[in-house]
């Protein structure tokens, strides 16, 4: 006869607490939980390049590198996806924040990565620049971004020139390799983005002059809407973004899509009503239509008159035709 045999009753205790939770971004996280836009409403997603994509092409032949190259895409509004540096912006990419520069002596304002694509010489896509991803939490509510920008001219047909030449045979031609770093003439320019809530951001842009002599540079925030009101005929609704009402400190934008069609293909009326920037109250705003300057581009007069475009390209040594811009 076996002896019996004795039951303990299990020990009833307190769940421990989750790791995740012991952080303030863990909180965040937990918060995302069944409410995934809580805190990712907003977010790094712009892409660092949107011309020569397959996204915006509509070559006969499928020439997806060819159809819209770098020097079209700052007079050409695109229709599926935007790019930028260090940019921004909600969910669906309807209102886009994003960094420009200009050191006074581009032709154009530096406002999207520059690249070769494999039929200019080189082995493959490939951004001729210098960025940084310099950190991110996972929910987007701490990010930070590095640009070297250099102090002369950003060498933009040496770089295409002497790529072809090598024909795809040997190494690549690197920005690196022209000189214009040589004695740290260059800028660091930091943007930094941090969420007081899923909906309030602040953001901050640095630059540091690590050359040994005094430089110029002009700092020029875009805020502006994917264009999604231009591919029906006749157009529908647009966006706005007008000058907002003084606050103490500050200047303001209003961007406002209240009176634009929803997106289509979505299972939810998407919109984003009212949003504010504040700006340092000695900016100056600057508007212009997001539009394509089809008469630059292909011969054909602009929908929209070039007036304020053309303004801006003079001010600032030219920008694409259609930005809403905070200088």
């Amino acid at each position: 006869m076996s002896a019996p045999t004795l039951i303990k009753p299990i020990e009833q205790t307190a769940p421990a607490q989750s790791p995740v939770g012991l952080t303030e971004e863990g909180r965040r996280l937990l918060e995302t939980q069944g409410k995934p836009l809580r805190w990712r409403r907003w977010g790094p997603y712009v892409s660092e390049r949107s011309w020569g994509t397959v996204r915006e092409d509509y070559s006969p032949n499928g020439a997806a590198w060819d159809f819209l190259s770098h020097d079209m895409a700052r007079s050409k509004a695109y229709r599926w996806g935007e790019d930028g540096l260090a940019a921004i912006c909600d969910r669906y990419q309807l209102l886009v924040f994003s960094l420009a520069l200009w050191n006074g002596q581009d032709p154009i304002l530096k406002e999207r990565a520059f690249g070769l694509t494999p039929g200019e010489g080189n082995h493959g896509e490939d951004v001729k620049e210098y960025y940084f991803y310099v950190d991110s939490t996972p929910t987007h509510s701490y990010m930070k971004y590095l640009y070297k920008y250099p102090q002369a001219t950003f060498p933009y047909e040496w770089l295409l020139d002497e790529n072809r030449k090598r024909g795809g045979r040997g190494f690549e031609f690197e920005l690196l390799e022209t000189g214009v770093f040589d004695e740290n003439r260059y800028f660091d320019v930091f943007v930094e983005y941090a969420k007081a809530s899923g909906e309030d951001l602040c953001i901050r842009i640095e630059a540091f002059n690590r050359g040994p002599e005094p430089a110029p540079l002009h700092i020029l925030p875009h805020l502006w809407f994917r264009n999604t009101w231009a591919w029906t005929d006749p157009p529908g609704p647009e966006p706005t973004i007008c000058e907002g009402p003084a606050a103490e400190g500050a200047i303001s934008l209003v961007a406002d899509d209240s009176g634009d069609e929803a997106l289509k293909n979505l299972m939810f009326d998407y919109r984003l009503g009212k949003r504010i920037l504040y700006a340092e109250p000695d900016g100056q705003p600057i508007f212009t239509d997001n539009e394509t300057n089809t008469q630059k581009l292909y011969g054909v007069p602009n929908r929209h008159p070039p007036s304020a475009s053309t303004h801006f390209r003079r001010k600032w040594a030219g920008s694409r035709y259609g930005r809403s811009v905070n200088a």
